[in-house]
């Protein structure tokens, strides 16, 4: 389950992006947060991770589009942006030529019930993480 060898490593002087860089987040903090909020903290982060890489990347769904698809589409939503997210993620990593840690099919690990959401998160935010860091965000 480690994504160590595949992503890049953060250099000490990395030069800063024009584009807004995304925020770094605690994974555990964040599936606290998931629990004490019982799931709704997932709606607020899917739609903030996803405006995040919509303002870097300049292309993408963004926030307003990713939240909408997550709940008016209820129950399938959720699984749809499974799938966009990391796909979203693994882009960006291609784009400044890496292998991408993470792909849409990321998204089959949330058809294991609990478990799998939680290696989900766990891959696409590390990988997330990862990418912030290496284009001069703050580590977690």
């Amino acid at each position: 389950m480690s994504d160590a060898a595949d992503t890049p490593p953060a250099p000490a002087g990395v030069a800063l992006s024009e584009s807004p860089i995304g925020e770094t987040r605690s994974i555990g903090l964040a599936i606290v947060w998931f629990i004490l909020t019982w799931g709704a903290y997932g709606i607020y982060w899917t739609g903030n991770t996803m405006e995040e890489i919509r303002r870097y990347a300049t292309s993408g769904l963004g926030g307003v589009a990713s939240v909408i698809i997550f709940v008016v589409l209820w129950p399938v939503g959720p699984f749809i942006m499974a799938f966009v997210t990391p796909a979203e993620v693994g882009a960006m990593f291609e784009r400044d030529g890496f292998e991408r840690p993470v792909s849409g099919v990321t998204g089959f690990w949330t058809f294991i019930p609990i478990a799998g959401s939680i290696v989900w998160f766990v891959k696409v935010q590390r990988a997330l993480n990862r990418y912030w860091v290496f284009k001069g965000g703050r580590p977690v």
